[in-house]
């Protein structure tokens, strides 16, 4: 039986990793995580799916245990600027569309709507993104009465698979605090903790990982090794030779260059969403914690260089970026051809990456740790559960990427040679057919990548609505139907909006209030 668990790596993905496995298995299996302090963690992960609360719920964890020590916020969508034209921007939220008559809403405002704003039209969080709100009441109630009705209420443990309901939000966060969060509460509850450099890995005679040696603890053998070594793939690629699949072609941005921006967020507002502004050769994130602000450029070597981008970053950013040190980071966008090899499984940079412009960094890793304990097996190799890991992972990854690739092929922007490229680039196998159907009939069900990859219909809508590069013609059958049931259902977007707009806090007033209980 699997008895000793050996993590490799530290930051985000090694401490999800170390505590959902303790929350799982408690003592019943050991867990060491190995982790070097020369070996700088990348860092930028801050901002999340709404899924991300079935992990906090598994550990047992309210928002109000954990939000304040990590300078976390709430995140009701992304907010995408400059996509489809400067100055034009549209939100991408966490919210399944309403439904009139058999047709989704959307639909409805193919066929009656004006403009080109459609997310004001067919979602609330909208408005609430225009004026900075908190998702919560002050006495902790979910605004829409939803299946957390308290920031105090954990519901027990559940698990992505099992999410029937959308929650209206997810989180920014500071991804060292949390890391330190969750590390320091795993160590109380038993994990090992080994600050210490891997120096080499020892195969057995039949290609599995026998030992680590370590620089200072001599040899340190587990049954199963979970690879969280970031980019380097230190024993998934690394060791165990599995090759890596680039996903270059499709998504080209293999970049990044990131400030920690100080801000006055009381006196500026929170956001609660995430900022993803188009510029000449990718975008910019602006992700807003309680305490600064995260920034950075994603962008493709093949149209920018490291200084044009660090020089374009700081001009975004303002005054407030002066003299800050700026982060440079290559990223390996992909994914390893198999996630688990023999007794080592990948999870996190190592197993695979996209671009974050969907905020995919913690999802992957969420969703592979609970992959792992539904496939967690009697011995470190197991073929069977191991090839059912990998087809779930690939298919994942698979999806994020073409959904991501979707944002560039699709974006109304071609100012310059970045965007005019964009929409000649090599289209995934099968999604060529897919926009074929959408130009007649928006995503649902039927027609969106089939595998599970942490997005539903409801968010490819969003985006080909906003970004405006793909001509999609209403239902016919809409123009002969009576339209005053959607158009009641038009009125009572707007009217709830406004309710909420009128009667939810301030974002930062409600963020705050989680800090002063967490200090008083």
């Amino acid at each position: 039986m699997v008895r000793k668990v050996v993590v490799v790596g530290g930051g985000t993905a090694g401490w999800m990793t170390a505590s959902y496995l303790q929350a799982t298995f408690g003592e019943r299996i050991e867990i060491t995580v190995i982790e070097s302090d020369r070996v700088p963690t990348i860092g930028v992960g801050e901002a999340t799916f709404s899924t991300i609360r079935h992990f906090f719920e598994y550990l047992g964890l309210a928002e109000s245990d954990w939000m304040p020590a990590c300078g976390a916020t709430y995140k009701l969508a992304i907010r995408f600027e400059n996509w489809r034209r400067p100055g034009h921007y549209f939100y991408h939220p966490f919210e399944r569309l309403r439904s009139v008559d058999g047709f989704p809403i959307s639909e409805w405002w193919l066929a009656h709507g004006e403009g080109d704003r459609a997310d004001r039209d067919i979602f609330l969080m909208a408005a609430l993104g225009d004026a900075l709100l908190a998702p919560r009441y002050l006495d902790g109630r979910l605004f829409d009465d939803g299946p957390t009705a308290s920031d105090q209420q954990v519901t027990g443990r559940t698990t992505l698979s099992e999410q029937t309901a959308q929650f209206p939000y997810a989180y920014h966060f500071d991804a060292a605090l949390l890391a330190a969060f969750l590390r320091d509460r795993a160590v109380r509850l038993g994990v090992q903790h080994v600050l210490d450099d891997v120096q080499n890995v020892n195969l057995s005679a039949r290609g599995s990982i026998d030992h680590l040696v370590t620089k200072n603890h001599g040899e340190l053998r587990g049954d199963l090794y979970i690879d969280c070594s970031g980019f380097r793939g230190l024993l998934i690629n690394q060791a165990l030779g599995e090759p890596f699949e680039s996903y270059q072609d499709y998504l080209p941005n293999d970049r990044a260059v990131a400030l920690r921006v100080p801000a006055d967020q009381q006196r500026d507002g929170i956001p609660p969403y995430t900022r993803a502004t188009a510029m000449d050769a990718g975008w910019i994130w602006t992700i807003p914690l309680f305490h600064r602000n995260g920034m950075g450029y994603v962008y493709s070597a093949d149209y920018c260089s490291p200084e044009d981008a660090e020089r374009t970053l700081r001009e975004y950013a303002g005054p407030a970026a002066a003299d800050l040190e700026a982060n440079h980071i290559k990223m390996r966008v992909g994914r390893s051809r198999r996630f688990w090899v023999q007794n080592c499984v990948a999870i996190g940079l190592s197993g695979g990456f996209v671009e974050p412009l969907e905020s995919t960094g913690i999802f992957f890793i969420q969703y592979g740790i609970e992959q792992l304990v539904k496939h967690f097996p009697a011995f470190g190799h197991a073929e069977d559960l191991a090839a059912s890991y990998n087809t779930l992972l690939a298919r994942c990854l698979d999806g994020v990427r073409e959904f991501l690739f979707l944002h560039y092929y699709t974006a109304a922007r071609e100012d310059n040679r970045y965007w005019k490229d964009a929409r000649q680039r090599t289209v995934p196998p099968g999604l060529a057919e897919r926009l074929e159907a959408w130009r007649v009939r928006l995503p649902d069900t039927e027609n969106v990548w089939s595998h599970y990859h942490g997005f539903e219909p409801y968010s490819y809508t969003a985006m080909l609505l906003g970004l405006g590069g793909l001509q999609t013609a209403p239902r016919p059958a809409l123009q002969l139907v009576d339209p005053a049931r959607a158009e009641r259902e038009f009125a009572d977007i707007a009217a709830r909006s406004a309710e909420l707009v009128r009667t939810l806090p301030s974002h930062y007033e409600y963020v705050a209030s989680l800090h002063e209980a967490a200090t008083g």
